[in-house]
This record gives structure tokens, C-alpha cells and sequence, in this order.
């Protein structure tokens, strides 16, 4: 990898997940489909890219890519992006320095 990648890679969110599970899901298509079927499946894998590709959340946030927003009441400190109604992905965000982490912690309707 070139420098100019190099320095894109540090300005980009980074990626983590909760536990193997919905590493797995997050990440093997056939796995989320096997849990969630195609369109949400097809739904997860577009969020994932959004929130790798996206230099911090506040960007998902002023942009509102896949209608991400930050949740309240019991789910302070958490954001949620669209997937197939009514489920969302939920997730973290862990700021290290100038690097933040989005931690996926579930795909839940928490309605």
C-alpha cells in the first residue's frame, strides 16, 4: 500500500464487532442470510461499507447515510443505521485518539 492509502486508511473509521457471532454475520453473506434472508443480508453488507468507507460518525450523521442516528433513554452512546424494516444495526463508537472505532454490537428491532 502507497502513502497516500496509508494516510486514507487512518481518517476512516475502524471496524470491530462484539463478539464472533455477529462478526460471522456482518461478514459471511451466506451466514446473515442463513439468520436474516437476502434483503437484510444485502442490507448489512452495504452498512458495513458505509461505516468502514465514513471518516468518523459524525459524518454518517450529517450525511445521514443508511438513516443513521444516535439512539436515547437506555440506548445513550449507541447509533443505529437502517437495514429492512424494523431491524437495525446498532453500534458503538470507541474514540482512541484521533482514531475512532465503530464496534457492531447488534441487529435487533428495538422498537
Amino acid at each position: 500500500m502507497n502513502l497516500i492509502g496509508k494516510l486514507l486508511e487512518v481518517f476512516k473509521l475502524r471496524v470491530t464487532y462484539r463478539n464472533k457471532k455477529i462478526e460471522a454475520i456482518c461478514n459471511n453473506a451466506s451466514k446473515a442470510e442463513k439468520y436474516y434472508g437476502i434483503n437484510v443480508a444485502y442490507k448489512i453488507q452495504i452498512r458495513i461499507d458505509q461505516i468502514a468507507s465514513a471518516s468518523s460518525v459524525d459524518e454518517l450523521l450529517r450525511f445521514i447515510i443508511g438513516r443513521c442516528h444516535a439512539l436515547l433513554g437506555n440506548r445513550k452512546n449507541q447509533y443505529a443505521m437502517d437495514l429492512v424494516q424494523p431491524l437495525r444495526l446498532i453500534f458503538i463508537v470507541d474514540k482512541t485518539g484521533q482514531i475512532q472505532i465503530a464496534e457492531i454490537i447488534e441487529i435487533v428491532d428495538y422498537h
